[in-house]
């Protein structure tokens, strides 16, 4: 169960028993990184939490903290169902790169296609910060790209400490 907030009249909030939750204080995992999550095919909010399932099942991975979730209008390719966006914050044992191709396994597990550019999707996992880092590759870009401008970011990572 969800309590629904509304915060303007196309963003909502929704907390839950793991959203918007700090789940441990300390971790011996070396690397910090928050995680953008989002979808918008599908019962999202159910697979957001099938996802931590997944992450907690992990060794080199281990969930801090999860944002509210919001949910908001698409941007980019507008014919589409309005998204559900959160944020998540692990500790890994992985270098960035490894860890890029591990949210991609999870996109895939969880029937992520990559059809077009801001298509709809079942599952998206984006780096929003690693550490301190700054990468700049055609692969890989760390802080997010233009993190700081999206509602679907700002407005999760705002809880986030």
């Amino acid at each position: 169960m969800y309590l629904k907030r509304k915060l303007t009249e196309s963003l909502t909030t929704f907390k839950g028993l793991r959203f918007a939750h700090k789940f441990t204080a300390n971790s011996s995992k070396r690397y910090r990184a928050t995680v953008g999550i989002g979808g918008n095919v599908g019962d999202v909010k159910r697979r957001f939490e099938h996802l931590l399932v997944e992450i907690r099942r992990d060794s080199r991975v281990e969930l801090l903290q999860t944002s509210l979730i919001l949910k908001n209008p698409p941007f980019g390719f507008l014919d589409q169902d309005d998204f559900f966006n959160s944020i998540i914050v692990l500790q890994v044992d992985m270098q960035p790169r490894v860890f890029l191709d591990y949210l991609m396994r999870l996109e895939k597990k969880f029937a992520r296609s990559r059809s077009f550019a801001n298509a709809p999707r079942t599952l998206d996992l984006d780096i929003i910060f690693f550490d301190n880092r700054v990468i700049k590759t055609d692969r890989l870009t760390i802080p997010h790209a233009d993190w700081s401008n999206r509602q679907s970011v700002v407005i999760p990572l705002a809880g986030i400490r």
